[in-house]
């Protein structure tokens, strides 16, 4: 049976106290709210003053501004002398967090240290933070307010996740730690309440760095508490149980003096595979599971190691049979059928009338309009061809045959019209998958300002698959009106990259990939999107499937030159 490690006592020890009574947005809180333990132990004894003091927190309220913008609404946690905030930056006009404190408090410096740290990385996987100011003896931290998103902590509270969404929490989670730990960053605080899940699937880590900071965490192997916590994540997700023996984050802890037993073993139904990663990132001195395959120490090795699985597809849409087929009135008719009913005896029998001119009278009748019409057409066709005759004559032209005729008819109707440039009037970048919906908005027009030299580009990625993370990225062309599309050229820089192109004639861009329609793909540096046939288009999605190596280590796309021909 398998033994936590001490970095694992320290993540439980600082991170299992109860969380603030649940509010309706709080899946966009800081995740910092915690009570202190009975002991004062932890990070909180980590923020006294050299008196043993806990350094008083800013004394703000709601309405209170921040550099003339952040507008202060709702104190979200108030602890540990600093203080969080729901706020709305009035520039920007959204709503945003801010973690303040006192320029004077003993943790200042690092808290604005990690925040700076943190910003840098720019990595959509991480809640952004957007600014970290010293002002009027403040501290303050200002990152992203996610009101679509829900809290780890709300999904467990429903239940225990279903096996592919337990496998997309570790596997999300641990990439993105793993790019933060090659950046130098680490979390040291990843709780179930610093993990949100969007509307779209994906996972994002808030707080990297800074939560750590706000309660002076450190630790002397910061990837092990990482991949340890990581652990713990899945092991929670995989049992809804926390897996040391005291209650946290409104999960039951394991009971006393078992240990740390695996997740199948708690829990009926468990995925063996995910179990076994479970056991693997938490158990320490090579205690692992059941196959005894080496612990996962780094985020790295975690991310690996879930690379090496089996990919757990989502469950099949459960099958409803449809309605029951109902008759119409129509169909039970006697339509097209012989009637069964018997006739009346007092029905009386209608002879049907003769037909039109069927008598000896109407058909001499019939005959002499028909040699009547012959005639007229005989006599017309004569003058017609005297006539044509006369003017070739007169002018020295040969006459033209009717096949002749006939001939240059269908060579008109067969010319193919000529291909010709197609302007493009605008272009936007299209992410409706990612976490916020944008991909480097603001080197967009270089895809089609004619100079091979500048490029749009897409954000790093783990992998050539986006990091799992979501299905593709890419651009949107506005061709300004629905126009006639033969071709559509792009020329990638970084090497080869796959590539569909999509197309629409509607009046807006849809919001997501499936309401265009699949016309073309391909892959190389330099990739032709033709169609089968012309197509008529307003919008063209130019949509990237996956992305080549870059010189940073990572995935990228590069987008540096599109052509549109008719």
């Amino acid at each position: 049976m398998a033994e936590r490690s001490t970095a694992a006592v320290d993540v439980a020890d600082n991170s299992g106290d109860e969380p603030l009574t649940a509010k309706a947005d709080a899946a966009t809180t800081d995740g910092t709210a915690e009570t202190p333990d009975a002991e004062g132990s932890g990070s909180n004894e980590a923020g006294r003053d050299s008196s043993g003091a806990v350094p008083a927190s800013p004394d703000l309220h709601s309405g209170h501004k921040l550099a003339r913008r952040y507008r202060l609404e709702e104190c979200v946690t108030r602890l540990d002398g600093f203080s969080s905030w729901r706020a709305v930056d009035e520039k920007l006009r959204r709503a945003v967090g801010v973690h303040l404190l006192t320029a004077d408090h003993p943790r200042a410096r690092s808290v604005l240290a990690a925040a700076r740290s943190s910003a840098l990385l720019g990595d959509p996987r991480f809640v952004q933070v957007l600014d970290a100011v010293e002002e009027d003896h403040l501290v303050y931290v200002v990152h992203e307010w996610l009101p679509d998103a829900t809290e780890l902590t709300a999904l467990l509270a429903a239940g225990p996740l279903e096996a592919h969404d337990a496998y997309q929490l570790v596997s999300q989670i641990s990439q993105a730690m793993a790019a933060a730990h090659r950046e130098g960053l680490a979390h040291l605080r990843l709780t179930p309440g610093a993990v949100l899940r969007s509307s779209t699937g994906q996972y994002r880590i808030r707080g990297l760095a800074v939560n750590a900071a706000l309660r002076g965490i450190t630790a002397d192997q910061p990837q092990r508490t990482d991949t340890e916590a990581i652990g713990a994540l899945l092991y929670a997700a995989l049992t809804r149980r926390w897996p040391y023996e005291s209650d946290a984050y409104g999960l039951t802890g394991l009971p006393k003096d078992l240990g740390l037993i695996p997740p199948d073993q708690v829990r009926a139904g468990v995925h063996r595979g995910l179990s076994e990663l479970a056991m693997r990132a938490l158990a320490n001195d090579g205690a692992t599971a059941s196959r005894q395959e080496q612990p996962c120490t780094t985020p790295d090795e975690l991310a690996k190691a879930v690379a090496a699985m089996p990919r757990i597809l989502p469950p099949e849409p459960a099958y409803s049979a449809p309605p029951e087929y109902q008759r119409t009135t129509y169909q039970q008719g006697t339509y097209g059928r012989p009637s069964t009913r018997p006739a009346s005896a007092t029905q009386p029998v209608i002879t049907a009338p003769p037909a039109p001119l069927q008598s000896r009278t109407g058909k001499v009748l019939k005959w002499a309009v028909s040699a009547l019409l012959i005639a007229a057409l005989g006599l017309g066709s004569w003058q017609l061809a005297e006539t044509v005759l006369d003017r070739s004559h007169d002018s020295g032209e040969p006459t033209p045959t009717q096949t002749s005729t006939e001939e240059k008819g269908e060579d008109n109707n067969n010319a193919v019209e000529p291909s010709k440039p197609v302007s493009i009037v605008g272009a936007q970048d299209y992410d409706p998958l990612g976490s916020d919906g944008s991909e480097k908005p603001a080197s967009i027009k270089n895809v089609y300002d004619g100079d091979a030299s500048s490029y749009w580009n897409t954000d790093g990625y783990f992998s050539a698959d986006f990091g799992r993370l979501k299905e593709g990225v890419g651009v949107v062309l506005d061709l300004g009106k629905v126009q006639r599309v033969g071709n559509v050229e792009v020329s990638f820089l970084g090497g080869t990259t796959s590539v569909e192109l999509k197309a629409t004639t509607d009046s807006s861009v849809p919001q997501m990939p499936n309401g265009f329609t699949d016309v073309a793909e391909g892959s190389g540096t330099k990739v032709s999107l033709k169609p089968d046939m012309p197509v008529q288009a307003r919008y063209l999605l130019v949509w990237l499937t996956k992305l080549p190596p870059s010189d940073s280590g990572n995935y990228r796309g590069k987008i540096s030159d599109i052509k549109v021909t008719s």
